[in-house]
């Protein structure tokens, strides 16, 4: 793995002004997403890092604006915050580390403005939603926010904009990640007032909001609930698989990762059962060190079988 400054050089960021933006939101992304954080620089070729990190930060500070405050206050935050996005990408200039980071990515990988767009349109969704009525209006959500939310960062895995096979194959990933955070994070966001779990869901296990946030330990029906959700999580994580044969060979360790470990957080879940109702659960480390381990050194294998024509070339010309 390339040291940082190696990294900022091989991404072609020379300004010492834009290095030390990236090197601040780096910062900021290993405090806030330490996992993530360590999968990009393990698995992720150099020139890209700096470029996926930028679009995760500008992902997290959009997300920390609208999901704190009353409804009113977040809807004026995300007004005030789309006005200076869309000035950014105008005039190419910003007053904040995370756009400027971010305008520069852009101007090397053009296929991230439209996603940023995509992202911002949908993001009041995410103000206005505290719960889904139906499995319709979940559908809704990852189509309106979850979808272009991933796509922020999955755009930069492939060469040029994504095709819709792809955008495709992002969606069952984010489906059925999105479906495992609601149920992973029933107890926080049942605090928050908040419930990802559709309303028609709790109803067909005979189970209510009120139900789950009761005193008296797990209701009726709630391990039937969780058994049916593991089932369609894990068979979309499953399918989820495919994505990894649509981004170029240097790119696959690292799909691959994110996929499987996603996998290590629905085991936990289902093992700690009704237990979700008190806290999330978190995948075994070690198992997780093990899945990166082992992505790393297919990544190692990529990088050196990439590099093996060009040296060889190399030597070639060196005895001409």
């Amino acid at each position: 793995m390339a040291t940082w400054p190696k990294t900022l050089d091989r991404a072609g960021i020379t300004d010492p002004s834009l290095r030390r933006d990236h090197s601040e939101q780096r910062q900021l992304v290993a405090r806030y997403a330490r996992p993530e954080y360590t999968a990009v620089r393990l698995l992720l070729p150099a020139p890209l890092v700096p470029d996926v990190i930028a679009a995760t930060a500008f992902m997290h500070h959009s997300d920390n604006l609208i999901d704190q405050g009353p409804g009113e206050e977040r809807i004026a935050a995300l007004a005030d915050w789309e006005s200076r996005v869309h000035a950014a990408l105008k005039t190419g200039e910003a007053d904040q580390p995370v756009l400027r980071t971010l305008l520069d990515t852009v101007a090397r990988r053009p296929q991230l403005r439209q996603h940023i767009e995509d992202f911002l349109a949908g993001a009041p969704l995410e103000v206005q939603t505290a719960g889904f009525a139906s499995e319709r209006d979940f559908q809704r959500y990852i189509d309106g926010y979850s979808l272009p939310a991933f796509l922020l960062i999955a755009c930069l895995l492939g060469d040029g904009a994504p095709t819709d096979r792809f955008v495709a194959g992002c969606r069952t990933f984010i489906e059925a990640s999105q479906r495992l955070d609601f149920l992973n994070d029933l107890a926080e966001d049942l605090a928050a007032g908040r419930l990802g779990l559709p309303e028609d869901l709790l109803a067909r296990h005979g189970l209510t909001r009120s139900a789950l946030t009761g005193k008296n330990g797990a209701p009726d029906g709630f391990r039937a609930l969780l058994g049916d959700q593991a089932r369609q999580i894990r068979t979309g994580l499953t399918a989820s698989y495919g994505l990894v044969d649509l981004v170029p060979a240097r790119n696959r360790p690292f799909v691959r990762a994110l996929i499987t470990i996603q996998g290590l957080t629905l085991r936990a879940a289902a093992r700690k059962g009704a237990a979700l109702l008190d806290g999330s659960a978190r995948p075994q480390v070690a198992a997780a060190l093990r899945v990166l381990g082992r992505e790393y050194a297919a990544a190692r294998r990529v990088r050196q079988s990439a590099a093996g024509p060009r040296q060889e070339r190399a030597t070639a010309g060196g005895k001409d």
